[in-house]
């Protein structure tokens, strides 16, 4: 019934058709499939009303291709801004490491221009009295 989503099914049994009663989710098990058929009600290819689906005996529904394919793209994004995270903190860092490193380098320079001057008003910096006591 496409407007109610009832299924009918039928199975062979002793060269007759049987009608079969769905479970309590209205599916029915098909054993030689070791999968649930049923309907579902929803959106596919922009039409809305039910569709006949495949579920698993856990009750997980099967997906179909294009949602394969969306599920494999929305990984692929997760991904992508995955790396994208990794390439910024990575940046940072970099970042961090020459801030630092120039830190570093102008308190060289710094030290060197006070070893500098004091040479030239004739102390030897390696020989400061110590004014720490």
């Amino acid at each position: 019934d496409p407007d109610g989503g009832l299924l009918e099914y039928y199975e062979l049994k002793n060269e007759r058709y049987e009608l079969k009663q769905p479970d309590e989710n209205g599916r029915h098990w098909i054993e030689s499939m070791e999968l649930f058929l049923g309907t579902w009600q929803g959106t596919k290819e922009g039409r809305t009303g039910y569709w006949l689906r495949w579920w698993r005996e856990t009750g997980n529904l099967l997906p179909w291709a294009l949602e394969l394919i969306e599920q494999e793209r929305q990984q692929v994004e997760q991904e992508r801004q995955r790396a994208e995270r990794e390439h910024q903190r990575a940046e940072q860092e970099h970042q961090r490491a020459e801030q630092e490193r120039q830190r570093a380098e102008q308190e060289r320079q710094e030290k060197e221009m006070l070893i500098a001057y004091l040479r030239s008003q004739g102390i030897d910096p390696n020989n400061l009295p110590n004014h720490a006591e």
